[in-house]
């Protein structure tokens, strides 16, 4: 029985409230181990403060000065109650203020986190159309030359890691053909004022189409960088379901009936292999931003994964439980939609 439209969007609020339900629960859980482990790393950020610029100090001074900074940034008091006090601003949205600087980190978050969704989302687009038609190729081609030229490709960008992709992508684009920069997210030349801090929306915004090609050339390398990977393994999920679907009972009835193959694959094969993908595609999101932090710093690219390294280094404990808390939020939210876009896809949810 078909569930009625008001039922069926009932099905589809609940779903939402569900998801949106537990976003507090994994925030929760990611703050606490990533403040945990902050503190198990060797040294601190007064350390990191109170031995730069002593040349000439003493041993006893340059420790008198990292103690002061101790105290001074409130790390002297008990671990738990420095906890409490960061959950209660939390709370409130307030991140706190790097230790470095006098930048908060919400306004950190905001010059860097656009650049990552921008670098994110494109490596996701370009391997989502790059792995669907390669593994509906491969599937249509199967057990012929190209099939295995396919598959071959599939299993080595899979099995490449993030900075070998890049290194080669700099040496053979940049440094050998010339084709596209290295380095940032657009020339300092173009005086790049943002307003949003998404290049083509302020390029909209502040009518500068001379922004978009450079932004692109900038953009190229670093989001290839991050699709081949996960077009590898879209590119062999794709091929074992269009081959599942086209053994299916009701390919064969579609062909008998005279159906054409572009309307076979168009209205049956694609759509019903589509949801496999679907369902991976939040785990993979999830890899991306992952892979995301050693591709910005090969490229020196300026997101939240090129910020966080930064701060891990000088052991800016603020800084990095903010862009942790971003990150997670930002993962947390595309899962949400990744399951609304399953529930639409799959009629089996949507019927009783």
């Amino acid at each position: 029985m078909r569930l009625s439209r008001p039922l069926r969007s009932r099905t589809l609020g609940m779903l939402i409230v569900r998801r949106l339900l537990l976003v507090p629960l994994v925030l929760f859980a990611v703050v606490t181990i990533v403040f945990f482990a902050m503190r198990l790393i060797p040294g601190s950020p007064a350390t990191t403060l109170g031995v730069a610029g002593t040349e000439g100090l003493s041993s006893k001074q340059i420790q008198e000065n990292i103690d002061a900074l101790t105290k001074t940034l409130g790390l002297d008091r008990p671990l738990l109650e420095q906890f409490g006090t960061y959950l209660l601003a939390v709370s409130r949205l307030d991140l706190g203020y790097s230790f470095f600087g006098s930048n908060s980190v919400v306004s950190l978050l905001k010059n860097t986190l656009p650049a990552t969704i921008e670098l994110v989302f494109t490596a996701m687009i370009i391997a989502v159309i790059l792995g669907v038609v390669t593994g509906v190729v491969a599937a249509m081609r199967r057990g012929k030359a190209l099939d295995s030229i396919i598959l071959a490709f599939a299993t080595v960008s899979f099995s490449l890691p993030w900075f070998a992709l890049g290194v080669l992508g700099i040496i053979v684009f940049s440094v050998q053909l010339g084709w596209l920069p290295v380095l940032g997210r657009l020339p300092t030349s173009l005086g790049y004022q943002p307003t949003t801090n998404f290049v083509l929306l302020d390029a909209i915004l502040q009518n500068r189409p001379d922004l978009v090609l450079p932004w692109i050339e900038h953009l190229i390398l670093p989001a290839l960088t991050l699709a081949i990977s996960m077009a590898g393994f879209i590119t062999r999920m794709v091929r074992a379901s269009v081959l599942e679907v086209l053994g299916d009972d009701f390919i064969r009835t579609a062909r008998m009936k005279g159906l054409d193959e572009w309307h076979i694959m168009s209205g049956h094969v694609l759509r019903n292999s589509s949801l496999p993908v679907v369902t991976v595609l939040g785990l993979q999101f999830g890899s991306l931003l992952g892979g995301s932090v050693i591709t910005e710093t090969v490229f020196s690219y300026p997101g939240v994964g090129n910020l966080l390294v930064s701060a891990v280094n000088q052991h800016d404990y603020l800084l990095v439980q903010g862009a942790v808390f971003a990150v997670a939020l930002l993962f947390i939210l595309t899962n949400v939609v990744v399951d609304i876009l399953y529930y639409v896809l799959d009629p089996r949810l949507r019927k009783a």
